[in-house]
């Protein structure tokens, strides 16, 4: 062994066999030195070494031993250990078109506590009242500290925290310059948090929303190599998970949609909420039949809801207005499918949220295309969290890469 191996080994093994338990310790609840050798393959005397490093760390809690538990009766009862859960905390924010949500959770990823701000939507056509870079960074400030008040947490015990945004985002959290949206919706949250906790990334919002189809116990991602999240809202946004691995490009662009403006039928990547708005007040302010469920909506307040509702009360404008946004979904799930020849598209989103029939409709014009390559649709099952489950789990795993480089307790946790 040459003398740079020889020197650095027993440092590397030592940080190889603390990787080895500590990850064990992410998978299980309570567990024994004994289950510990049996899962990692080490000694007995390297795994309790490890986990009297990692109770001293803080990673580690040990627990009443096998005998208080009920687990043993006869010998000397064996040491049992867990995950300190509660050592430290991830944030989730999602920093969205029309609202800012914050959800903190412990180091299992269970979510503690909550707080939620809508931002209201501008009318039709008037994109531009948004609220601006600087209300942004605040009511994402706020939000954080209202979720660390829910659960009741000390900001210091932050370790990680994940910013989702409706944006494309570079690997230094920022995302290009050229578009003003993107400037806007992304004004500067990696610099805004950063001191907040060791780890803080900002990704952008559908590719969190992919991240949690393939992790949650629901995800519609689950049992496919290959398939999009597609967040539909104000705007489009496509996460890529293609075979196993999120696609991200080289400044964070791969999912996103602004080739639809060159697509036949489509046209742009406006969102199918805010056309079904936009749709829904043109056809009223045109004119509709008395009696029309549609026409007695207030073209200045409804939202996309409203023209689901009307479609269901039988209002055969609204039902055209349907038909019109799956055909669009449907052809742009046949583009994207031909492009990268994915088994899924997993709808989530405002959009698919309040017009869930809209989606099915969709569904079934893929399910009766002769396209080799359509793939199948269908809506996500985790509903209006789905970016924040992202991003918590985005979060967690980057804690859990670098655990063994971070120390919980010096971020304040007991």
């Amino acid at each position: 062994m040459d003398r740079i191996g020889s020197a650095t080994s027993p440092q590397v093994l030592r940080q190889a066999n603390a990787r080895s338990v500590l990850e064990y310790a992410w998978t299980v609840g309570a567990f024994t030195a004994t289950d510990a050798m049996a899962a990692t393959g080490l000694t007995r005397s390297t795994v309790i070494g490890v986990c009297e490093e990692l109770l001293a760390d803080g990673w580690l809690e040990e627990l009443d031993d096998a005998r208080a538990a009920g687990a043993y009766t006869k010998g000397r009862p064996a040491r049992r250990y867990a995950l300190n859960e509660r050592a430290a905390y991830i944030v989730g924010i999602d920093a969205g078109y029309d609202h800012v949500s914050a959800t903190v959770a412990d180091l299992r990823g269970t979510p503690l506590g909550r707080h939620r701000v809508v931002i209201p939507a501008p009318s039709p056509g008037d994109i531009e009242r948004l609220a601006d870079a600087a209300q942004r960074r605040a009511l994402a400030r706020a939000a954080m500290e209202g979720a660390l008040a829910d659960a009741a947490i000390a900001p210091e015990a932050v370790l990680a925290i994940t910013v989702a945004v409706p944006a494309p985002v570079d690997r230094r959290g920022a995302s290009p310059a050229e578009n003003w949206f993107w400037s806007l919706t992304n004004p500067g949250y990696a610099e805004l948090f950063d001191g907040d906790a060791e780890i803080v990334a900002v990704e952008n919002d559908a590719n969190l929303a992919a991240i949690a189809e393939r992790s949650a116990p629901d995800g519609g991602g689950r049992d496919v190599d290959s398939f999009i999240a597609l967040i539909v809202g104000e705007g489009m946004g496509a996460g890529l998970m293609i075979d196993g691995r999120l696609v991200r490009g080289r400044r964070g662009g791969a999912g996103e949609l602004r080739f639809l403006d060159h697509v036949d039928g489509v046209g742009s990547a406006d969102g199918l909420a805010l056309l079904a708005r936009r749709w829904a007040v043109e056809a009223i302010r045109s004119g509709l039949p008395e009696g029309s469920a549609l026409g007695r909506l207030d073209p200045d307040t409804l939202d996309e809801s409203d023209v689901g509702r009307a479609a269901l009360a039988g209002d055969p404008v609204a039902g055209d207005l349907l038909d019109r946004l799956a055909a669009r979904l449907a052809r742009i799930c046949l583009v994207l499918g031909d492009l990268l020849d994915v088994d899924r598209v997993i709808v989530g989103g405002a959009a698919a949220e309040r017009l869930p029939m809209m989606v099915d409709r969709a569904a079934a014009v893929l399910a009766r295309s002769d396209d080799p390559t359509a793939p199948e649709l269908r809506r996500s099952e985790l509903g209006e969290d789905c970016v924040t489950i992202g991003a918590l789990a985005h979060a967690l795993a980057l804690v859990r890469e670098r655990a063994l480089d971070l120390v919980p307790r010096e971020r304040g946790a007991a």
